[in-house]
């Protein structure tokens, strides 16, 4: 039998974070094996994971790089329940290894990126205690020539709130990082207008013409109002109609035509959008904890 040691106690539990009691059975029964205990920790710990799986995760952070040639980008968003957690070394270092892990293995599904990361996702749960999702990625590549990827990440300490890609046909990598800036800042939703769906503009219209009339307005000049707002909103909602925010002299198709750049698409994360956050319920969460939960 093989003898276990203090060190390998020691290494184990700053691999899981659990009790020197708990990482010393589990390498008894795994017969020194560490990563056969670990193994087995997870499993024993699986249910804990699963019951955490239905809380809502609307904190965390972005991963967003391209590779040194700037022909291929990725932007990750992985998501915990607090932003305690989100600021945590090993949240970060588990964000770092999905982006990276996608990036370089060129996976093309959300569905490949959370199974190759679900055991170290399982790993981290029970670490940390909370709800952690791979929740959505995008992984974009330029097979043109003259084609690049800029990224652009907004964030601080606590990590990444905001990211773009912007895939250039032509272009240089200056411009694609700008105009990844512009989409970070900016939030354009469509490319141009000829991109806009019908059914959008539709109902735009019909707010602009409710508050239209809602001013007081009648006849033509509702029309003429309305079209107005239209022609404003087309601009506003589209990257080439947007007024370039490095000089507002001039709109993104006017840089593009300048610069003879062709934009290809783009895409923005924000951490957390779209995700309904549930009110805390604490005399819940204490009795959760107390019965194991």
């Amino acid at each position: 039998m093989t003898t276990i040691t203090a060190a390998l106690v020691k290494e184990l539990r700053e691999r899981t974070n659990a009790g020197m009691m708990e990482c010393k059975k589990a390498l008894v029964e795994a017969n020194g094996d560490i990563n056969l205990a670990i193994e087995s920790m997870l499993k024993a710990n699986q249910v804990k994971a699963v019951k955490k799986a239905s809380r809502t995760t609307a904190e965390g952070t972005l991963f967003v790089q391209t590779t040194s040639d700037a022909k291929q980008g990725v932007i990750v968003e992985v998501n915990c329940e607090t932003d305690f957690v989100a600021r945590e070394e090993k949240f970060k270092q588990f964000v770092t290894f999905v982006g990276t892990l996608a990036l370089e293995q060129k996976i093309s599904t959300l569905e490949a990126l959370q199974q190759a990361s679900e055991q170290k996702r399982l790993e981290l749960v029970t670490q940390l205690g909370e709800n952690v999702t791979v929740r959505r990625f995008s992984c974009h590549t330029t097979h043109d020539a003259e084609g690049v990827i800029g990224a652009y990440a907004h964030g601080d300490a606590n990590g990444v709130r905001i990211g773009a890609l912007v895939v250039l046909k032509k272009g240089t990598l200056e411009l694609a990082r700008d105009l990844a800036m512009q989409v970070a800042a900016m939030n354009p939703e469509y490319l141009t207008s000829d991109a806009i769906p019908a059914a959008r503009l539709e109902k735009e219209k019909e707010i602009f013409v409710a508050q239209t009339l809602e001013e007081g307005k009648t006849g033509d000049m509702v029309e003429k109002i309305v079209a107005g707002k239209l022609k404003k909103f087309s601009k506003e909602a589209t990257l080439l109609g947007q007024v370039y925010v490095k000089d507002s002299d001039k709109t993104v198709e006017t840089l593009l035509k300048e610069a003879n750049a062709v934009v290809d698409s783009f895409v923005r994360f924000e951490v957390g959008e779209g995700v309904e956050k549930q009110e805390d319920n604490f005399v819940q969460e204490v009795m959760a904890q107390v019965r194991g939960e």
